[in-house]
C-alpha cells in the first residue's frame, strides 16, 4: 500500500534530498558496468540488489542527519521497452523488473520512514530515446501509448509518485504527463537544458513548463531540472514570473561540461562539491519553491552533503 500518494509531503514545502548519480557512481567508483546505462539490470540477482541498496545508504544517512525528507528513486530510468529490449528483456520481463524496483524501495522506506525524514517512493521514468540527443521524436499520443504501461505497473505497486527525468522535448513530457493522469498517479517532469539554458530542441523551460501545464490543466505535482550544471540555467530566472514557481527540484551535474562534451570524456568529472553547494544556494534564493535537491551525472554523496551544508 502506498504511503504517500494521496499527499506528497514535499509540497508541504519542506527541504527534501535526493540521491546523486547513480550510474555515474557505480561505473566510475564502484568499477560496476552497467550495460547502456541500465541500473535496472543489478535487480537481476540478490548481488545487485544490495549494490544498490549499500548505494542507497550514505544518501540516507545524510538525510537523517539533517532530520530532511528524502525521495527514493527507483532504479528504472532506462527500464521501458526500448532500452530493456536492448538488454534481452521482452514485455513480461519489463514490468517484472519495474516491480521488483518498487519492491526494494518498499524494504528501504520500511527501514528508514520517520516523521523526521519522510521516505517518498518515486517510480523514475526515462526518455524513450537518448537522454541527451534524441534521434527520434513521438508525439503526444504516443508518448501517452509508449509510457503508459510503466505508470501503470508503479500504480499497481507502493510507489507514491512518478518522476520523467531527463525530458529532452514537450511531446514526450506532455504524454507522460497524460498518461499518469488517466492512472490517477502523482507525476513530476524533469527537463534537461543545454549550455544556453534552453532544452535540446531550442525551446526554452518557460515555453516547455508552460505547454505541459496547459495540456493537462497543470497536472503535474511540479518540475525540476536535471543533467545540466547550475551555470547553463542560472540566469533564466530573472524575472519573478509564475511559471518558475512550479520549478521544486533540481538535480544537477557535477561538471560545466555540455552534454557533447561529456558524451567524449573517458574520466568522470566530479567538479568541485563545495561549489556546487553554493550553486544550489544560489537557486535557492531565485526560486521560491525549490525544495527537492539532489545530483545528476558525476555527483555522489558527497555533492549532496555539500548542498544540504549550504542550503539547510
Amino acid at each position: 500500500m502506498h504511503k504517500y500518494r494521496e499527499n506528497l509531503p514535499q509540497l508541504a514545502g519542506s527541504l527534501f534530498l535526493t540521491d546523486g548519480g547513480m550510474e555515474t557512481t557505480l561505473i566510475f567508483h564502484n568499477g560496476i558496468e552497467l550495460p547502456e546505462f541500465a541500473s535496472f539490470d543489478l535487480l537481476k540477482n540478490e548481488h545487485g540488489r544490495n549494490i544498490i541498496k549499500q548505494y542507497f545508504k550514505p544518501y540516507i544517512d545524510i538525510a537523517k542527519q539533517y532530520q530532511v525528507g528524502f525521495i527514493l528513486e527507483s532504479v528504472t530510468w532506462r527500464a521501458n521497452k526500448d532500452w530493456a529490449k536492448k538488454l534481452g528483456y521482452d514485455k513480461a520481463s519489463v514490468k517484472e523488473v519495474n516491480i521488483k524496483a518498487i519492491q526494494l524501495l518498499e524494504n528501504i522506506q520500511a527501514e528508514y520512514d520517520s516523521s523526521e525524514t519522510e521516505m517518498v517512493i518515486s517510480g523514475c521514468i526515462g526518455p524513450g530515446d537518448d537522454g541527451y540527443n534524441p534521434q527520434s521524436f513521438m508525439s503526444v499520443e504516443q508518448a501517452q501509448a509508449y509510457h503508459h504501461d510503466q505508470i501503470e505497473t508503479f500504480s499497481e505497486t507502493s510507489c507514491d509518485m512518478v518522476t520523467a527525468l531527463t525530458m529532452t522535448y514537450c511531446e514526450e513530457a506532455i504524454g507522460i504527463t497524460l498518461a499518469a493522469k488517466a492512472l490517477c498517479m502523482p507525476v513530476v517532469i524533469s527537463f534537461t537544458l543545454e549550455t544556453n539554458g534552453c532544452l535540446p530542441t531550442g525551446e526554452s523551460l518557460k515555453a516547455a513548463i508552460e505547454k505541459v501545464d496547459q495540456a493537462s490543466q497543470e497536472y503535474p505535482a511540479y518540475y525540476m531540472i536535471n543533467c545540466a550544471h547550475p551555470s547553463h540555467f542560472e540566469n533564466i530566472f530573472e524575472f519573478n514570473e509564475p511559471w518558475i514557481k512550479r520549478v521544486r527540484g533540481l538535480r544537477a551535474n557535477a561538471s560545466c561540461l555540455s552534454h557533447a562534451e561529456l558524451d567524449e570524456a573517458q574520466e568522470l568529472d566530479a567538479g568541485n562539491p563545495d561549489e556546487l553547494g553554493a550553486q544550489y544556494k544560489v537557486l535557492r534564493n531565485k526560486l521560491a519553491n525549490l525544495n527537492v535537491l539532489g545530483g545528476c551525472c558525476g555527483t555522489d554523496h558527497r555533492h549532496i552533503e555539500a548542498i544540504i551544508k549550504a542550503t539547510y
